[in-house]
């Protein structure tokens, strides 16, 4: 590592290099995969018998598996995936081509795609993802598309949240060791209040039963206790996100988890609020310095009411591609104390193993783009690399023409 702390960074740009000679070969595959299939759906339409024409197209996926070492379902699911790119997002489909994205990502972009209705929708979805899936992880790309398809039809994901949870269910299964799994498929704000009562039970001293067994233990006590009184209903904080004109009813809209991970109709969170036992916090956060309170707090550390705003706007550790929660993570100074006050534009979420390399000097956080800049905080929104109107048209004309080869 060099005096600036920068590392090796000509090792870094190869790497950068070699992940994007990956993402073309990887585009390259897929391209000849649907050539292949487009060629022999041709092929095959001019056989005159329709059983022998649809056995030999069902073959097409076997051939092309024992061609890469994929099973059928594997070719098949790929080829559906790389059809909606093509379709309905044509700049994510070009700048997978291009190698600026790698197969994982442009399959959960895909997935996202399966999941929206309107053209429209797929329009907006290609002119935002590619900036901030080039420069994020999947499982951040993940959870972004999960607000996105949200937020943008919140009628439709509310239509199929309404339907999943007609199907809500717990299963016992035993196995061997006289142990069993309980696995219960309920509304993700429910079992959110049910994982964070868990983490909140204390665990007394000298008690030598692992975090894990503690959270069985309290959630057997939860489940098989007769009689629990209201009075002694433990406080639970949920963090969620909820936009303005959805908290008063003007529009459709989604509670979206402090952390990103879950979202749910707003109405489920908002028509079953206990007055008496709900606590809001209502958070303007500047869109610049990203400032919770502009009141500063004299000393180091940060009152309780701070540390939980801090923690509902943060979400995650803010190191990109730490999807550690914050509520999980340290309170740090981003400038140290006392120079840097302790107020919210100063104060971010840090996984501890991340504060620790920060406070030895050895942090810089280098992007999925190879880019390597200091330590800030991770962007979790859109970013400003969405692609202009023409190559967004260029890419839609590309595909209804028909693409030329990937070189």
């Amino acid at each position: 590592m060099d005096e600036n702390g920068n590392g090796n960074a000509e090792a870094l740009d190869a790497l950068t290099a070699r992940a994007r000679e990956r993402a073309r070969a990887e585009a390259s595959e897929i391209v000849d995969m649907l050539r292949f299939r487009d060629a022999e759906l041709v092929r095959t339409a001019g056989i005159e018998s329709p059983m022998v024409r649809l056995v030999e197209r069902s073959a097409i996926p076997l051939e092309i598996g024992q061609a890469v070492g994929l099973s059928e379902g594997q070719v098949t699911n790929r080829l559906a995936a790389a059809d909606r790119l093509r379709e309905r997002t044509p700049y994510t489909w070009r700048a997978f081509r291009d190698g600026r994205l790698d197969w994982a990502r442009a399959r959960e972009v895909s997935s996202a795609a399966l999941l929206l209705v309107h053209e429209s929708s797929h329009r907006r979805l290609d002119e935002s993802v590619v900036g901030y899936a080039a420069t994020h992880t999947v499982a951040e790309l993940r959870g972004w598309l999960k607000r996105f398809v949200a937020r943008v039809e919140a009628e439709e994901a509310a239509q199929r949240a309404e339907a999943a949870r007609r199907q809500r269910d717990v299963q016992v299964t035993h196995v061997d060791d006289a142990m069993a799994w309980v696995n219960a498929f309920i509304p993700s704000h429910q079992a959110a209040a049910i994982d964070a009562r868990l983490r909140r039970t204390p665990r007394p001293d000298g008690d030598d039963r692992t975090r894990g067994q503690v959270r069985a233990d309290a959630f057997i006590d939860l489940l098989l206790a007769e009689d629990t009184p209201a009075s002694g209903r433990a406080r639970t904080d949920i963090g969620v996100v909820i936009d303005a004109d959805v908290l008063v009813g003007a529009e459709p809209g989604p509670a979206v988890s402090d952390d990103g991970t879950w979202t749910v109709p707003a109405e489920w969170v908002l028509e079953h609020l206990d007055p008496d036992d709900t606590f809001f916090h209502r958070l303007l956060v500047d869109p610049i310095t990203r400032d919770v309170l502009a009141h500063e707090y004299v000393g180091r550390f940060a009152p309780d009411v701070l540390a939980t705003a801090i923690s509902f706007r943060d979400g995650v550790c803010q190191a990109p591609g730490c999807l550690r929660p914050a509520r999980d993570c340290d309170l740090d100074h981003r400038e140290p104390h006392p120079r840097g006050p302790t107020k919210g534009s100063n104060l971010w979420a840090l996984h501890r193993r991340h504060h620790a390399m920060k406070s030895h000097r050895t942090l810089r956080w280098i992007l999925p783009s190879g880019r390597t800049v200091h330590a800030e905080p991770a962007t979790h929104g859109l970013t400003p690399d969405v692609g202009s109107d023409v190559e967004h048209r260029t890419a839609r004309l590309l595909v209804d023409r028909g693409e030329p080869p990937v070189r």
